[in-house]
């Protein structure tokens, strides 16, 4: 059962009970970290080591990783998830046209860290956030590891490569979604049924999102994802679900990758596009040892 825990946000968070519950550390809102581009909704959670950053989706936000700072074996360290401009607690952006691409969301994620006194991290990102993180790696040494799930990098303007559909031709793109639309949208991220807090913040975000963050990428913003990853020295972790409905896995597991972690790309079983969701367990169980094997060259 999910509950809210901090009604004086404008985004409820909400954080698993029970068994979930993280045992002496709560999780709730930090507070805001104003960029250039945004008032940013922070949650820092205090420990230990290289920072692990978490990177949410498309129209979705930073409750996405509940089940992640949660997690038993990953108590102790110290974990950064944010709202992006535009989503969930975070404030729209000041300035859309701005703002609303991958490579001004990357810029504004890393205005938020230097903010938080982060210089190095860990980052996790799913979905578009692992876009973004893909454009992080390329602008700043910030980036000591990388963790994608949901995310193929793809050559500019060939998403048919790692895509089964284009993102920008269905409701990943679309400007104003109704209700029927937000549960569909969540659904298809998620599985059936999605929770609450993702069908509310699909409708909570920007309405100019979407369609700015595609036009974008028609436009050619960004760098070359898919020589980012084969180039880079980062340890990269590809984890991604066995059954995800969006993605190409076999185009990721063609990838030249520059310095694929375990020399694998995983499939977690019972998992759709949301693997660190519908396979927490075994998601956190990778995430773990790979920050383990992290802890002595970071």
């Amino acid at each position: 059962m999910m509950t809210p825990k901090d009604t004086s946000s404008p985004f409820p968070i909400e954080r698993p009970q029970g068994p979930e519950a993280r045992d002496k550390r709560a999780v709730e809102l930090s507070g805001f970290v104003r960029t250039t581009h945004a008032a940013l909704a922070v949650d820092d959670i205090p420990g230990d080591g290289t920072p692990i950053v978490f990177i949410h989706g498309n129209s979705s936000c930073r409750q996405v990783f509940d089940r992640q700072v949660s997690s038993p074996l990953l108590t102790g360290r110290r974990m950064i998830r944010l709202d992006l401009p535009g989503h969930g607690a975070s404030g729209d952006a000041f300035d859309p046209e701005r703002t609303y691409n991958r490579s001004a969301l990357a810029d504004c994620v890393m205005e938020a860290l230097d903010g938080l006194g982060v210089d190095k991290a860990v980052v996790v990102g799913w979905s578009l956030g692992g876009h973004i993180a893909i454009e992080m790696l390329a602008r700043s040494a910030l980036v000591r590891g990388l963790v994608l799930t949901g995310t193929p990098p793809v050559r500019p303007g060939r998403f048919a490569e790692g895509f089964l559909t284009s993102p920008a031709a269905g409701l990943p793109g679309q400007g104003i979604l109704s209700a029927y639309e937000a549960d569909v949208f969540a659904t298809m991220m998620f599985g059936a049924p999605p929770p609450n807090f993702l069908t509310r913040a699909i409708a909570r975000t920007d309405r100019r999102f979407r369609p700015a963050l595609f036009a974008a990428a028609r436009q050619g913003d960004g760098h070359d994802q898919r020589k980012v990853v084969e180039t880079t020295k980062v340890p990269t972790a590809v984890i991604n679900g066995f059954n995800d409905p969006l993605i190409r896995l076999d185009y990721l597991d063609g990838l030249s990758w520059g310095n694929l972690w375990r020399r694998q790309c995983f499939r977690l079983a019972g998992a759709g596009h949301a693997a660190h969701w519908g396979a927490a367990e075994k998601f956190n169980a990778l995430l773990d040892r790979y920050m383990a094997d992290m802890d002595g060259d970071v």
